[in-house]
């Protein structure tokens, strides 16, 4: 059984980079795009911008369909 730290590690939460997990009819696969709200425990409306950050499609996602994004700080 997961602990309550190990459930929260696997939530998406607010502004989170997130990467599709199979294929969407609105999306595709594989594009990253940034949690912009939770629609219900089960959907997370993402925002999928270009490289200028200019939004392409905003498109509510299955939690289940998505891969969070972590990065690991580099020393300066």
């Amino acid at each position: 059984m997961a602990t309550q730290a190990e459930e929260s590690d696997n939530l998406a939460a607010l502004l989170s980079p997130v990467a599709l997990l199979r294929d969407l009819p609105e999306q595709g696969r594989g594009e990253v795009g940034t949690i912009v709200e939770a629609l219900a425990d089960a959907t997370s409306l993402v925002e999928f911008s270009d490289d200028r950050g200019a939004a392409y499609a905003i498109v509510p996602c299955p939690k289940d369909a998505l891969l969070v994004l972590r990065t690991i700080p580099h020393a300066a």
